[in-house]
């Protein structure tokens, strides 16, 4: 039963990242809770800020922490048909697009014990051939475990490791020792392992394959957006991503478009930068022209313009009045030469003395948006712009241009309209897709923790297979041991009893089996006061007693005793200590018939 306290987690991987570095925080929590709770079983302890407590006391426990919170299990060429369309698909198009001498960067995320970052050594070298594998390409293996980096730094893997290896594969890229299998040296060279944290470290650069396989699942989405978002920016420009087949990358359609959904291949997407261009118009009024001809020019263009524009001196008196402004604000021919002031457009329909005080003090123009004119059944909206005249930085005066703005404004209102309409179907919409991808993600999130547990139980399996070799091993390692004790006893010519310090029989060779004709079988663990045979044990009771204190010697003696086949005869019995440094672990009884004179 996992331990009770939701807050408790929350600290402890805070202690972990605090004193060694890791950080955990962005992994799936039920995953990770699910091997915490694991982990402290195994030690005996069932409250959190117990562990912290134990990890405090016992610096040795965060290795075995790391080794159950980050699972590295991987093998050679998993999904086979991935790799074969890789070979065959993808890498001809990104060779065929990169000059034929040009390094080729690829980056083996969460590498684990390196074996993937080997397959992508073979598919390379099989694809580009061995000279110009070792020539151009440059595999980065990355991880955050040190202790499998080690590993896999020496590319030397048991048999049950290359299982999944063709045997074509195996003898091209492997050279075979005594128990292992040691990926060619000459094209180890070109991976390079090194740690790198997907969370925290930044991603390496100008990268043209990115494989990252069964690694972003044990993420929360929210870190799975950081890290694809990383993966965006170390990928070139046509960088091809190649991911796991548990992760899907629905939701990253701006980042990544697939080759091959099913394989789970995808092509990083290209954002353009935007630009802005400017251009400047320049015209000569003039072109050899009277200056009065010029002037005639300016004031017709003036006149009839669409817009309400009228000019003041410096002194507010209003000198100029387009056609349009003078229907505007009904202004008379004798109204030109007036103050501004003694004008009715002076207030309205804008107060413009404290706008024209601020431009001719500031020498800034003043934009005015909006301003309402006239009764609400012909109201009309403008947009007023008062701009210093200036010469060689001299205040000439100030112009005033009034825009009518009325059916943009409509039109705006409409548009307004129809976009919070439109906004109401989109939420719409959008809830309906945001109830489709929660859908999708539970699906998702159900599948990759199926997919861990998998992983979960093939590691729990490896570590049985692993034990179980290890203790074939001894096994056999024993036996050699039986068998070498068996013939040295035999080989001595007498018979031996070995017994341990209970006097209980541990060894009976085969000159006592038919000595006293009883078998091996027959005495193991037997005390040997307690057996029936022709030896007389009872006047040897306080000689192995001897023997076997811690200041025992070896002792001999000669009784009277009957073989197997009822025949009478002297026995010498030697009894010797057995044990080192005066520790008694057990005495040996030698006994040999005695020649009659």
């Amino acid at each position: 039963m996992p331990p009770s306290q939701p807050g408790g987690l929350d600290g402890l991987l805070e202690f972990v990242r605090d004193t060694r570095g890791f950080d955990f925080t962005g992994y799936k929590r039920s995953s990770i809770q699910r091997r915490v709770s694991k982990r402290m079983g195994e030690v005996g302890v069932e409250r959190y800020e117990d562990y912290i407590d134990y990890l405090q006391l016992h610096a040795e426990e965060f290795a075995q922490l790391f080794n159950t919170l980050l699972i590295n299990v991987t093998s050679f060429l998993r999904d086979p048909q991935t790799w074969e369309y890789l070979a065959e698909e993808v890498l001809p198009d990104l060779l065929a697009a990169r000059p034929p001498d040009s390094p080729l960067r690829v980056w083996s995320a969460g590498c684990a014990s390196g074996e993937e970052a080997y397959t992508v050594a073979m598919v390379l070298a099989r694809v580009l051939g061995d000279d110009a594998y070792r020539e151009r390409v440059k595999i980065y293996a990355t991880d955050v475990d040190e202790e499998a980096l080690d590993y896999a730094r020496l590319g030397a893997y048991m048999p049950r490791q290359v299982e999944d290896v063709p045997a074509e594969a195996l003898e091209r890229f492997f050279e075979r020792t005594d128990q292992r299998y040691v990926f060619r040296k000459d094209l180890r060279r070109n991976v390079i392992f090194g740690r790198n944290d997907l969370v925290q470290d930044a991603p390496i650069s100008r990268i043209d394959l990115l494989v990252c396989r069964n690694t972003l699942m044990y993420f929360t989405a929210e870190t799975q957006s950081q890290i694809l978002r990383r993966f965006h920016f170390a990928l070139d420009n046509d960088g091809v991503l190649l991911l796991g087949k548990s992760e899907m990358l629905i939701t990253h359609a701006e980042l990544f478009t697939p080759i091959d959904l099913k394989r789970r291949v995808f092509r990083k997407v290209v954002k353009p930068s935007a630009r802005e261009r400017m251009r400047v118009l320049a015209a000569d009024p003039g072109n050899g022209a009277s200056q009065s001809v010029a002037e005639s020019l300016r004031e017709g263009a003036f006149d009839v313009s669409d817009t309400a524009q009228i000019v003041l001196d410096c002194d507010g008196v209003l000198m100029i009045a387009s056609s349009a402004a003078r229907r505007m604000f009904a202004l008379a021919s004798s109204d030109l030469g007036r103050p501004v002031q003694d004008l009715e457009l002076s207030f309205r329909p804008l107060e413009l003395r404290g706008h024209l005080d601020s431009v001719a003090r500031n020498h800034r123009p003043v934009d005015v948006r909006a301003v309402r004119l006239g009764s609400a059944d012909q109201e009309r909206i403008l947009d007023v712009h008062i701009v210093p005249i200036l010469s060689d930085g001299v205040f000439l005066g100030t112009s005033i241009s009034y825009v009518d703005v009325t059916e943009s404004h409509k039109l705006q209102d409409e548009l307004q309209s129809s976009k919070h309409e439109l906004e109401q179907a989109y939420e719409e919409l959008q809830s309906t897709v945001e109830e489709l991808e929660t859908t999708n993600e539970e699906l998702q999130s159900a599948n990759e923790e199926l997919e861990t547990m998998n992983e979960e139980l093939q590691s729990s399996n490896e570590e049985l297979q692993t034990m179980n070799e290890e203790l074939r091993h001894r096994a056999l390692e024993l036996n050699n041991l039986d068998a070498f004790l068996e013939t040295i006893l035999t080989t001595i010519g007498l018979a031996v009893a070995v017994l341990d310090r209970e006097q209980r029989v541990q060894i009976w060779n085969s000159e006592a089996r038919d000595l006293w004709g009883l078998t091996a079988e027959e005495v193991q663990d037997q005390h040997i006061l307690s057996l029936d045979f022709g030896l007389p044990l009872d006047s040897l009771r306080s000689k192995l007693r001897e023997v076997l204190s811690d200041s025992g010697r070896r002792t001999e003696t000669i009784v009277q005793a009957t073989n197997r086949r009822g025949r009478s005869f002297q026995c010498r019995v030697t009894l010797l200590p057995l044990g080192r440094n005066g520790n008694r672990t057990g005495a040996i009884m030698m006994m040999e018939p005695v020649e009659e004179p």
